[in-house]
């Protein structure tokens, strides 16, 4: 079965998709969707049209799954539901206090047209949420916690991107040398928001910008700023290319507790990444192939990750999961 492959949107997440299907040799990507001048989109996969979103709103596109590669904060809420109707799609949502809401919305879309929509799918959420479900099961008497960093976090600097006199900017999110060593010590720390992270801005301003105004719009921004300690630093988009350019992120998971026993165990899952962009592509890739194996089988309606088997995401079958890698 060859998973046909469409991708809305082309900045960085929807170039990193581009480069991961073609690491897949059961995937096609079958067009790419814009809003811009698709004359202006240069992808590098060969003979693949890009195409406009009037296009993609027909419904008749030819693909089996649409990787929708829009800003969490703004772009899928709307996004998602819409083409949720249309065909099945993959998305990244991101801000999780919205998740519930999100998914209510989608899943009444998608199971009103019989498709299959795989919300909120990447690394955090996606494999963290993962990891921290498997803590919860193994060690019930315990606390959870998540440390993103030092990296790049495409959703809040998305998030900056979208204030009014904003040209530019980058955030990274740095964990708390203190909180992440008092996590793996098995001692359950109570730790709050603010304690585990720092967030960190780079902001290139508009001419005529109110630095000081745009400044506390970031540090109050709901679910993204507001219970953090923020440090924002205005620069040059000059200096933002030259110092700012890479996309490194990643983390860690944890889960501590007590065992039935009286004894204590630490379950840790980090990831450390060059590229974040790249790899949360390459998930939404391999969720997109489990996506189009579900929707085969007759599956409808909105999904997580906690509801799809591993072995969907597989280009392998059963046979050869179990003799290698069970």
């Amino acid at each position: 079965m060859t998973v046909r492959i469409g991708i809305l949107g082309y900045g960085n997440l929807g170039k990193g998709v581009e480069l991961a299907i073609r690491q897949n040799d059961d995937m096609e990507l079958a067009a790419v969707y814009t809003r811009r001048d698709p004359a202006t989109v240069k992808i590098a996969t060969e003979g693949v049209a890009v195409r406009t979103v009037a296009d993609l709103d027909t419904g008749n596109e030819p693909i089996d799954v649409l990787i929708i590669c829009g800003g969490s904060a703004t772009d899928l809420p709307e996004q998602t539901p819409k083409y949720a109707a249309l065909y099945n799609v993959v998305d990244s949502f991101d801000t999780h206090a919205r998740i519930p809401e999100h998914f209510a919305n989608v899943n009444a879309a998608a199971t009103g047209a019989n498709n299959v929509a795989l919300i909120s799918c990447g690394w955090d959420p996606g494999l963290f949420s993962l990891n921290r479900l498997f803590g919860n099961c193994f060690i019930p008497e315990g606390k959870d916690y998540t440390f993103w960093g030092k990296g790049i976090s495409q959703g809040h600097s998305d998030a900056l991107r979208r204030i009014p006199g904003v040209a530019d900017a980058k955030q990274y999110t740095i964990p708390v040398p203190e909180a992440l060593e008092a996590a793996r010590s098995g001692q359950n720390p109570e730790l709050t928001t603010r304690q585990k992270h720092t967030r960190e801005c780079w902001v290139v301003l508009e001419e005529g910008a109110d630095p000081e105004a745009i400044r506390e719009q970031i540090v109050t921004m709901p679910n993204y700023f507001d219970e953090y300690d923020v440090t924002v630093n205005f620069i040059s988009q000059e200096e933002l290319d030259r110092d700012h350019a890479a996309m490194p992120h990643g983390g860690f998971v944890l889960r501590s507790g007590q065992m039935a026993s009286g004894d204590t165990s630490v379950i840790e899952y980090s990831l450390k990444l060059d590229s974040n962009p790249n790899f949360t592509s390459s998930v939404l890739v391999s969720y997109a192939r489990a996506v189009a194996r579900l929707a085969a089988e007759g599956s409808t309606g909105a999904k997580t990750v906690f509801d799809i088997a591993p072995a969907y995401l597989s280009p392998f079958d059963g046979d050869y999961l179990r003799a290698h890698m069970l």
